[in-house]
């Protein structure tokens, strides 16, 4: 992350666990705050993000622009009403349905999203790797548990 916007980003505390990694990722969303959010991340250029129906984005400082292009527009109302864990010693991958709301000149909308979430844990604690998310429905609420059909 070789972006000077970033020094602020490098001195982020310590997670404890992923968890608690993923708390702060989503409260940073709730309050628009660009450099809390980005406390979460891992100090690689490797890390990536893709947004729902937009391109893969690779490193810190381009994760940084797009956040920063949608917090222009305000904190993102979101919420996590499921989350499915798998954990390792060293990496955690969760998979997420958030729940965003919005207001437009016709009211409130909901939107729903899936998101993979990708943690690694490093010297300076847990940090987000991945942020993969896809548009979703309300009928993803109800859980399938056992899907025989071919997705893709």
């Amino acid at each position: 992350m070789g972006d000077p916007r970033m020094k602020k980003v490098r001195e982020a505390a310590l997670m404890a666990s992923a968890d608690e990694l993923e708390a702060t990722f989503y409260e940073a969303m709730r309050q628009g705050d660009l450099v809390r959010l980005m406390s979460v991340w891992a100090d690689d250029e490797e890390v990536a993000c893709v947004h729902p129906g937009g391109p893969r984005v690779v490193g810190g400082t381009a994760i940084m622009e797009t956040f920063e292009a949608i917090f222009s527009n305000g904190p993102v109302l979101v919420s996590i009403e499921q989350v499915r864990r798998f954990q390792s010693v060293s990496c955690a991958v969760h998979h997420v349905l958030e729940r965003v709301q919005g207001m437009s000149t016709d009211g409130m909308h909901t939107a729903f999203v899936l998101a993979t979430n990708v943690y690694v844990r490093s010297e300076k604690g847990w940090r987000m790797v991945l942020h993969h998310a896809s548009p979703g429905r309300e009928q993803d609420l109800p859980e399938v548990a056992d899907f025989a059909a071919t997705v893709h």
